[in-house]
C-alpha cells in the first residue's frame, strides 16, 4: 500500500512503513509544511496514496465533501510514534486492507480500529 504521512506525524513512519512492505513519503518531502489538508488530499487522490494522520480534519472534510477517495487512516492516541502504535496500525492495514484500495476512513485506537466506508451517508 501507498501512504502519505500527514505533518502532525513523525518521519519515523516513513522507514518504519518501508520495512513492513509499503510504500511512504512524509509529506515534507512531497510539499509544503503549511499546506491545507485539501491539498494534501488532492495530492493523496491523484497518486493513489492512503493518508496517515493523527488530525481528525480529513475525516470532516471526507464527510462534509461526500468525498469517496483518498482513504485516510487516523491515529486516536496520545502517543503515535511508530513504535507505540505500530502493530495496531499493520492490523488495521491488514483487516482493512480491501476498503482502504476502494475508499476508507479507518480510525485506529491501542485497543481497537473502526473502517467507516467512502463517502460517508449522513443518517436521515
Amino acid at each position: 500500500m501507498n501512504f502519505i504521512i500527514d505533518m502532525n506525524l513523525n518521519p519515523q513512519w516513513v522507514p518504519w512503513l518501508t520495512g513492513e512492505g509499503h510504500e511512504a513519503q512524509h509529506w515534507s518531502e512531497v510539499g509544503p509544511g503549511d499546506a491545507p489538508d485539501e491539498t494534501i488530499i488532492r495530492y493523496a487522490k491523484t497518486n493513489s496514496c492512503v493518508i496517515l494522520t493523527h488530525d481528525l480534519d480529513f475525516g470532516i472534510i471526507l464527510a462534509i465533501g461526500g468525498l469517496d477517495a483518498p482513504s485516510v487512516i487516523q491515529l486516536r492516541a496520545q502517543a503515535v510514534r511508530p513504535s507505540d502504535m505500530g502493530e495496531q496500525l499493520l492490523a488495521a492495514i491488514q483487516a482493512a486492507s480491501a476498503y482502504l484500495v476502494s475508499g476508507a476512513l479507518v480510525t485506529v485506537t491501542k485497543d481497537r480500529h473502526r473502517v467507516t466506508v467512502l463517502p460517508i451517508r449522513r443518517e436521515s
